[in-house]
């Protein structure tokens, strides 16, 4: 077994368990013995530094274990919508890995998706598709039939 397997195996079930109610009532059962003991320690600054420096430890190992899950599960669900749209006789095939735009172009995307979603509201048909195709099919037409006017 390589180590990539290894890690990939130990994240899955890391994010398993962390986001399980026993994580939750382990953690809770931690803090009410810390409290507890504050009397003992007399609510000294090392009984302190002790919940803070695990808290911190285990706060900034938790930032690492979620952006992994939150990155494995937001490639499955790009994957899903890409399979989606290949499938789709009326969807754009261009949509597929768009997540790889600039902020500018996503912008200009969404700007047009609100344009054909006032159109689809305004339509006699409801049923009616507009997508990035048919647009640029439209616009190519027109821009033929202009030329055929000169």
């Amino acid at each position: 077994m390589n180590n990539k397997n290894l890690f990939e195996k130990f994240s899955n079930w890391a994010t398993t368990f962390t986001g399980s109610s026993h994580a939750f009532i382990g953690a809770v059962l931690i803090v009410i013995l810390w409290a507890v003991t504050g009397p003992i320690f007399k609510y000294s600054e090392t009984w302190q530094l002790v919940i803070n420096t695990g808290t911190t430890i285990i706060t900034f190992l938790m930032v690492f274990l979620i952006q992994k899950a939150q990155n494995k599960d937001g490639k499955a669900i790009q994957l899903k919508l890409n399979e989606l749209i290949a499938a789709s006789k009326q969807a754009s095939n261009r949509m597929v890995d768009i997540e790889d735009l600039t902020e500018k172009e996503l912008d200009q995307l969404h700007d047009y998706f609100v344009k054909i979603a006032e159109l689809s509201k305004q339509a006699e048909n409801i049923h009616k598709c507009y997508s990035i195709d048919a647009a640029v099919k439209k616009h190519k037409n027109k821009y033929q039939d202009k030329n055929q006017e000169l």
